[in-house]
């Protein structure tokens, strides 16, 4: 659907309602003008970092592969009928959060380094890292940052219980497939609720984060304040990492392109004021965006800057005009040297268009 004159066409046929394919779609970017928007409208409890990006990563790198092993375990108990074991859980959750609150952008970065094959469990653990980072940002105390990224990291345990050949299906579902992968949240939170320790925040995240803010989300159809604080951020993170993630049956999107959609969707789907939240979190360029300057170079995303989200930190290695590497420099763009005062990034840019793996320049 390009123009007026096509959907002029569908409303003459007596349709009402269409399914989007997400995965099919032209997702816009943010909008310079949708900026100062987000700036005014998403205070943030800015906490400044206490250890350098290059530091953390170390430590950052530990647990979340000791992450993604647990969730593996857990998995495996989950499908052998075992109860998920929170003792074993929860210290890695704190390690988690210990590291958002040296320097978030250290695990948000590594969150970008991804297989589409290990897609599950890298997705609890980027939804459980997403929803800390989050949850620290707007201010919450850390026993509640702790039980929404228990959450985060559990949400998805009830896939477990769909079949592998519906959960991995590259083309697309049946109704009755639909219906089978739904039962997820529902079997979710059932595991979560029937497991002693568990903290309600946490089973919020897991039965709500497919809940939409105008009803129109499942299981329950919860619209509104009906969705606890927890869901409604658990349904924008779940959402965000989701698209942007490479999958079995489709590409990730490029981050911005993701939040720009989260923006359109919550005219709906998601309360304005927390997807406005999330957005200055993140940032407009993620951690881990490979993005192309005005000037042609190429860089990839360290950190953000809570003053200003177009003008993150960057380290910088190609040349695009020239299609060679550089010699690698960091380039703050809200203090940058002389040489480069007023670069601005122009685009997202596609990694494998380019042959670039990121996390070879990621510090």
């Amino acid at each position: 659907v390009k123009d007026e004159a096509t959907l002029r066409k569908i409303r003459e046929t007596g349709i009402r309602e269409v399914v989007i394919d997400v995965a099919k779609s032209r997702i816009a970017d943010i909008e310079p003008r949708q900026i100062p928007e987000l700036q005014e409208e998403a205070p943030i409890s800015e906490v400044p970092a206490t250890a350098p990006l290059a530091e953390e990563m170390g430590r950052a790198r530990l647990v979340h592969r000791e992450a993604n092993r647990l969730i593996a375990a857990i998995m495996e108990d989950a499908r052998l009928g075992r109860q998920v074991d929170v003792e074993q859980v929860n210290p890695v959750v704190e390690r988690m959060m210990d590291s958002i609150f040296r320097n978030k952008n250290a695990l948000l970065t590594l969150g970008t380094i991804r297989s589409s094959d290990l897609y599950t469990f890298q997705h609890s653990v980027n939804v459980g890292v997403l929803l800390m980072a989050f949850a620290k940002d707007i201010g919450l105390d850390r026993e509640s940052i702790l039980e929404i990224g228990l959450g985060g990291i559990l949400h998805d345990v009830g896939k477990i219980r769909v079949p592998a050949e519906i959960l991995n299906k590259p083309g697309r579902l049946t109704d009755e497939e639909v219906r089978i992968m739904r039962m997820h949240v529902v079997y979710s939170r059932e595991i979560l609720s029937g497991t002693e320790g568990i903290p309600q925040a946490a089973i919020d995240v897991a039965g709500m984060h497919h809940e939409r803010y105008d009803g129109t989300g499942y299981p329950e159809g919860l619209r509104g304040d009906e969705i606890s604080k927890a869901g409604q951020m658990a349904s924008v993170v779940d959402v965000y990492d989701a698209i942007s993630s490479d999958r079995c049956y489709h590409k990730g999107k490029p981050p911005s392109r993701v939040l720009g959609q989260l923006l359109e969707w919550s005219r709906a789907h998601f309360d304005l004021p927390i997807v406005h939240q999330f957005i200055r979190c993140v940032g407009v360029f993620p951690p881990g965006t490979l993005v192309r300057l005005d000037s042609g170079l190429l860089g990839v995303v360290l950190e953000g800057n809570a003053q200003d989200t177009l003008l993150p930190r960057l380290n910088v290695f190609f040349d695009s005009k020239r299609r060679a590497y550089i010699a690698p420099f960091e380039l703050d763009l809200a203090n940058p040297p002389r040489q480069y005062a007023g670069t601005r990034i122009a685009a997202c840019e596609d990694p494998q268009v380019w042959g670039i793996r990121c996390e070879d320049f990621l510090v």
